[in-house]
């Protein structure tokens, strides 16, 4: 029932802000909602743990699909086009499948070896991933022989699932001055670091010994606070735009 409506639960189960939660009508009434995201990720982590997931074989339509992408959205859309026959093709710019999930995330919300299960599985089950490999379609309209020139084979079809790598920037005085970073600067090149890539001092983004100021407080606000503490950081501040939610009642 799970995998019904959920491809990759040992993901949402570990990084979903599980925003039912909140909205949970036993929330509402008694502060005490049903734990979704954890359900998740008991219920799946079971299941590998007791190898009721294993590889499955589709039968094949005799159709290609190419999926440019191995983020979340790319990787969901691969997993439902090969179990209904398609032989996909994944691309990415990266060296390794994930997007945001490998990239973005930190090590401490999100252990890389559970992306590496579950890519390893989508291998079994018959899906490509062609790595360092950034595709560009240029114009608007986009033609066959510009799918074949840009993935160097024909497809029947083409999954454009490219995600948001460009991030919101703060066109304000003082954005050009050098230690200010966007969030995923930060966060990628430390995740990348943990999986064994050097890099040089110069190109080193690191909080070690410094004051940090994170302009933000969501999510990725929170990952850059654990990086930063992480990396050995003298002190952490963080602003955001919203007004100091509401204390709830006390217990």
């Amino acid at each position: 029932r799970l995998n019904d409506t959920n491809d990759f639960p040992e993901f949402t189960g570990r990084i979903c802000p599980a925003l039912c939660e909140k909205a949970c009508v036993l929330n509402l009434t008694d502060h005490a909602a049903t734990t979704n995201r954890e359900n998740e990720c008991a219920i799946t982590e079971a299941a590998w743990r007791e190898n009721f997931i294993t590889p499955q074989q589709y039968k094949r339509n005799g159709k290609t699909v190419a999926v440019v992408g191995a983020g979340p959205a790319g990787l969901v859309a691969a997993n439902r086009l090969n179990k209904l026959g398609y032989k996909v093709t994944v691309f990415d710019k990266n060296e390794a499948a994930g997007g945001l999930l490998r990239y973005g995330i930190p090590n401490f919300k999100l252990n890389k070896a559970v992306i590496d299960r579950r890519i390893n599985l989508l291998v079994e089950e018959g899906i490509e991933f062609k790595y360092n490999t950034p595709v560009n379609f240029e114009g608007d309209k986009v033609s066959e022989a510009d799918v074949e020139k840009a993935l160097g084979a024909k497809f029947d079809a083409v999954v454009i699932s490219t995600g948001t790598p460009t991030a919101r920037d703060l066109k304000i005085p003082g954005r050009e001055l050098k230690g200010v970073h966007l969030a995923l600067e930060l966060l990628s090149q430390q995740n990348r670091v943990l999986a064994g890539m050097e890099f040089s001092k110069e190109e080193r983004v690191t909080a070690k010994g410094k004051n940090v100021l994170v302009i933000g407080g969501g999510d990725t606000g929170s990952d850059c606070i654990g990086t930063s503490h992480r990396q050995g950081c003298k002190s952490v501040t963080q602003i955001e735009i919203m007004p100091k939610p509401v204390e709830g009642p006390e217990d």
